[in-house]
């Protein structure tokens, strides 16, 4: 039997030692290790320095387990828990000196992938602000102990937030989404880190959210913070969030933003 709430507990002291240390990197200047699927996606020393403190940590505190990092792939443990890390996401606000970016670890069971596994805890840590997002399946969702609650439907309309991807021949579609929804919205956002996004679904900071693109990784710990606050969490494939689309709302407008994008 798994007790997520000692995943949890976990995943917050693993989640506020990464996140100094990625701060503390980020204090001291950042270095451009590499490109990941595009030019303007990178990769800075730091984020492979920090997913390697947290896997160090995790393998030491739960050696059976797997793994599932942005940075260095993907472990399968003996365990039936697999960790789904993102150890900075919004690595180019982090590059560029946005305090914008956060540490996101996840625990979940069963396959590791989004279409088959069940999250268990997940903590999203933004170090420059000190909140942390946290939850346990079936326990709740809340930051810095503040419990966490998605917003109710209003007429002055919805406060959404979405991303683009790096790929300039995915733009004009991202573009074109933005405008089936815009009537849905009073107002969108685009800050550039899905963990915090969905972070903000769950604290009623945000009423919606929606992107395309997304890894496992990105979505993990936060898409366990909206349903564990309330709201609701899908997309494609299959109807949970994956690479063709991630949708996160309250039960009141996930329907409507939905049908918005997918017509």
């Amino acid at each position: 039997m798994v007790d997520a709430s000692t995943l949890r507990d976990l995943a917050e002291e693993i989640a506020r030692e990464a996140g100094a240390l990625a701060r503390r990197r980020r204090d001291e200047g950042v270095q451009i290790a590499a490109t990941k699927s595009a030019l303007a996606d990178i990769v800075t020393d730091a984020d492979r320095e920090v997913e390697n403190l947290i896997r160090e940590r995790l393998a030491a505190a739960r050696p059976d387990d797997g793994f599932l990092g942005e940075e260095s792939g993907a472990e399968r443990g003996t365990s039936d828990v697999t960790w789904v890390v993102d150890p900075i996401d919004g690595t180019v606000n982090y590059a560029y000196g946005i305090p914008h970016y956060a540490v996101s670890i996840a625990a979940v069971t069963g396959e590791p992938t989004p279409e088959e596994w069940t999250a268990q805890a997940g903590v999203v840590f933004a170090p420059v602000v000190g909140e942390l997002f946290s939850a346990a399946r079936g326990a709740g969702a809340s930051v810095d102990g503040r419990t966490l609650a998605v917003t109710r439907v209003t007429d002055a309309g919805a406060l959404l937030a979405t991303g683009f991807g790096y790929d300039p021949a995915t733009h004009a579609g991202d573009l074109e989404r933005v405008r089936t929804v815009m009537p849905l919205a009073r107002d969108l956002r685009r800050a550039g880190a899905a963990s915090l996004d969905l972070a903000y679904v769950a604290a009623g900071r945000l009423d919606g959210y929606f992107e395309r693109g997304l890894h496992p990784w990105d979505h993990a710990a936060g898409a366990l913070l909206v349903t564990e606050a309330g709201g609701i969490v899908g997309g494609r494939p299959g109807g949970r969030p994956g690479r063709q689309m991630t949708i996160a709302a309250g039960p009141e407008l996930y329907p409507a933003l939905d049908a918005a994008i997918h017509g």
